[in-house]
């Protein structure tokens, strides 16, 4: 099967003298496992998520959640306390999820990871610990926007793009750099990740147990009820585990230590800005990718040069030519960052226009779908499928001008004109 060529990754370079470091602070709370908490996890186990390769349906655990929790919370509890994870919680199905492009391309696809539900009601857990320690210690930086309580792609847009605005409006010009990092999630090496868990202060409990979590783990591919050979898994956090976002996180923290740029960082999704008024601030902003570089290099992260592009904001722009790892840097007037088109204008209007385009063609797919046109099925599936595509971070990209207004609200007209009584 081609996916399990496609999802074998890096084997990691040995750690260096200046990563050596070993935490022995207890920072985490120890009364973040108990037999209540793990009842309160299984009672909000999701029934409609698909088992892991052990089996056992969540509905299976919500079910039986009052007999079985203090089995489960003994075994998280010596699984905790030992560091040694059951072999069936480092066993994943790995779902390939089609993004863009072409769809025989196996690199267009997302390898989403399906893992032991059990496994994961003691991640969720874990996490609710480490998000605890990472609130009370401030420690993921305040432009890290995703999987962080409080911030949101919204978020993320609106800090970022205030400030470029801003300077436009003050008559100076901006360049800015969107960066993507290959396989970013897939790629992670183990040591360099466990090294960064203990210099961010997490206990040796949590960091043993993490580090046999990711030890040995497996993988096969599923595809239409066929499955691939069993493979190993030797970097990377699984897409689709619950710890997996908050790990890479705190594996990425310190991205920005040194940049002296407006640095924004949702995951792996990074742009850097910086007000362009002389050739000293160009250096600056290429002396900030130079580091990124650098950092990249040394963690075992790779950035995927075709990917990231500058665009330059300001009709004064000089232009600047930047490179990354030695590679020019490609141009762009128009990029998708978190699922928002921006241009070199700050226009809305392209994102209006593809907005209303993606919720028309799903409002179009529900009329020649379904015959009912009863109000009880109708809006549900409006506000459920096509609603989404209006109303996604519009905060952030909200219309302004009639046409873009009028395009948007067309869907709403012919939405209400499929239901029997309503007028358009």
């Amino acid at each position: 099967m081609i996916f399990i060529h496609l999802y074998i990754f890096i084997k990691e370079k040995p750690i260096t003298g200046d990563m050596k470091f070993i935490n022995k602070n207890l920072l985490i709370q120890s009364d973040w496992l108990t037999q209540d908490k793990v009842l309160h996890k299984l009672n909000n186990v999701n029934v409609n998520k698909a088992p892991g390769p052990d089996g056992i349906h969540p509905r299976v655990l919500r079910e039986l959640c009052v007999e079985i929790c203090k089995p489960l919370f003994l075994i998280f509890q010596d699984s905790f306390l030992s560091g040694i994870v059951p072999g069936d919680w480092r066993k994943a199905d790995v779902v390939p999820i089609f993004k863009k492009g072409l769809k025989f391309v196996p690199g267009n696809y997302r390898p989403v990871s399906l893992t032991s539900v059990a496994g994961k009601v003691f991640e969720g857990l874990l996490r609710d610990s480490i998000q605890e320690f990472i609130g009370r210690y401030n420690v993921i930086g305040k432009n890290q926007h995703g999987f962080m309580k409080h911030r949101s792609c919204q978020t993320n847009l609106i800090t970022f793009y205030e400030e470029v605005s801003r300077s436009i409006d003050q008559g100076v010009t901006v360049d800015v750099i969107y960066l993507d990092f290959a396989k970013a999630f897939d790629t992670v090496p183990h040591k360099r990740l466990l090294f960064k868990l203990r210099k961010n202060g997490l206990d040796e409990n949590t960091c043993s147990w993490i580090e046999n979590w990711l030890k040995d783990r497996v993988q096969r591919v599923v595809i239409n009820g066929t499955f691939s050979r069993w493979t190993p898994v030797v970097s990377g956090v699984p897409q689709g585990s619950v710890i997996g976002p908050i790990l890479f996180n705190l594996f990425i923290n310190d991205l920005e230590i040194g940049i002296e740029s407006h640095v924004s960082v949702f995951a792996d999704d990074t742009k850097l800005g910086k007000v362009i008024q002389c050739e000293q601030d160009v250096t600056s902003l290429q002396r900030d990718l130079d580091r990124l570089g650098d950092w990249a290099l040394k963690w075992q992260m790779k950035f995927n040069l075709d990917k990231c592009k500058v665009m330059h904001f300001g009709v004064k722009n000089t232009q600047a030519i930047y490179t990354l790892n030695g590679t020019e840097l490609g141009k762009s007037k128009q990029e998708k960052d978190l699922g928002i088109i921006i241009d070199f204008k700050l226009s809305n209007n392209v994102q209006c226009q593809t907005a209303a385009a993606k919720a028309s063609k799903v409002l179009a797919c529900i009329k020649r779908g379904v015959h009912s046109r009863d109000e009880n099925i109708i809006l549900p599936l409006y506000k459920s499928m096509v609603r989404p595509h209006l109303e996604y971070a519009v905060q952030f990209w909200a219309p302004v001008l009639k046409k873009d207004i009028i395009s948007l609200e067309k869907v709403q007209r012919r939405a209400t004109k499929l239901i029997r009584g309503w007028k358009g």
